[in-house]
């Protein structure tokens, strides 16, 4: 006997499932920490190598870090007989009591003690103007860039120099020092540079032979030369070609150098972004009416600077390291605090000139590892928006 073709439908129809079926873990050999290990330090034998020798050494690192900074170190006392070898000849580890004694003066300098106010509202006035401009969900964050890039800097230096008008004496630059000469060097480094080495980048790529030529002079000198002889030139050179009653104290002109070092090296990362920008994105913005300015602000800029985001941010790191090469023309940046306040006899040990480094490493790891850190969290969401 023969089903119709009714009753084979019917019966097709019994056998469909309708409840859906749950979603399964993928194996446990894709996910979790195994997984991890053998793609991305044991997915090849040279891999496996380096992953063996940095195991090494940070093995034979690590535990001597731990001793001298936390199981070995000293964290009372009150001079330099509290971090001598005592008991049994033991390794003393860091003399924590001088790092607590002159961490006013690794953070203030000379600033004098009564208005050490103003560094700290300076420091807070930062904090807030960085964060603000760099959380996404800040309210109203069309704002932060007018707060960070016009007020924060003229509150900052009305409160950092003083403005006898209001009641704030003047307080001369000569006596800055310590963390607050490296943050205003590196923060004006860093804010300047952008803006600065994107016009010299687009006067590179310019047709117009002035400014081109103007353009690759000034990259090309700056570039040329060192650091250090940047600073010199901006300390020494300076006030030799300008009137002495208008010649710029020692602290602006390496802000200057700074900022000019820092602005040529930007240009040259910001013109690689904007050499990787397809042809057609620029005849595409043409084609639509866009007029130059128009088109390399809404349509080139925001690309070439996505795709540049790591130069961006090693350049940054680089020059928030490179700020203590000003103590060489005299400044009293971090750097040279420590070095001065490791010069008194008062704490005169074997380990007090270790223990102040090692209080400026943590300092510089901290912001370099928070802007990578920052920076990487950037790539992962831009990306993530390319893909939907």
């Amino acid at each position: 006997m023969t089903m119709s073709e009714g009753d084979l439908a019917v019966a097709q129809i019994r056998f469909i499932r309708r409840d859906e079926i749950e979603a399964q873990p993928p194996p446990a050999s894709l996910i979790g920490p195994l997984a991890w290990l053998r793609d991305n330090l044991l997915s090849s034998p040279f891999n496996i190598a380096m992953t063996v020798l940095i195991a090494l050494l940070l093995a034979w690192i690590i535990p001597g870090l731990l001793n001298f900074l936390l199981i070995d170190a000293v964290w009372t006392g009150v001079d330099r007989d509290a971090c001598r070898e005592v008991v049994q000849h033991r390794v003393i580890g860091a003399c924590w009591p001088f790092a607590w004694e002159r961490l006013a003066y690794f953070t203030y300098g000379s600033y004098p003690i009564p208005e050490r106010w103003r560094v700290d509202v300076f420091f807070a006035m930062l904090a807030v103007g960085v964060f603000w401009i760099l959380w996404l969900k800040a309210p109203r964050r069309d704002l932060a860039a007018y707060y960070f890039f016009i007020a924060l800097p003229v509150c900052s230096y009305i409160l950092l120099h003083g403005f006898e008008a209001i009641g704030l004496p003047l307080v001369d630059t000569v006596l800055w020092g310590g963390v607050l000469v490296t943050i205003v060097v590196s923060a004006v480094g860093i804010v300047v540079s952008l803006p600065l080495g994107i016009l010299l980048a687009l006067g590179r790529r310019s047709d117009m032979p002035t400014v081109k030529l103007f353009s690759v002079l000034f990259i090309e000198f700056v570039r040329g030369v060192p650091l250090v002889t940047v600073l010199f030139m901006a300390s020494v050179m300076l006030p030799l070609f300008v009137p002495e009653q208008y010649s710029p104290d020692k602290l602006l002109r390496a802000l200057i150098g700074i900022a000019m070092f820092a602005s040529a090296y930007m240009a040259e990362v910001v013109r690689a972004g904007l050499q990787a920008i397809p042809k057609g994105q620029f005849e595409g913005a043409m084609a639509v009416g866009l007029g130059y300015w128009q088109m390399m602000r809404l349509i080139v800029l925001p690309q070439a600077l996505k795709i540049t985001i790591p130069n961006i941010v090693n350049t940054y790191i680089g020059l928030f390291k490179d700020t203590t090469l000003v103590f060489i023309v005299g400044i009293f940046d971090l750097l040279h605090t420590i070095e001065v306040s490791r010069l008194d006899p008062k704490w005169a040990t074997p380990v007090t000139s270790t223990t102040g480094y090692a209080v400026a490493g943590i300092f510089y790891l901290t912001f370099c590892y928070a802007m990578s850190r920052y920076a990487r969290a950037t790539e992962a969401r831009l990306a993530k928006s390319e893909r939907r």
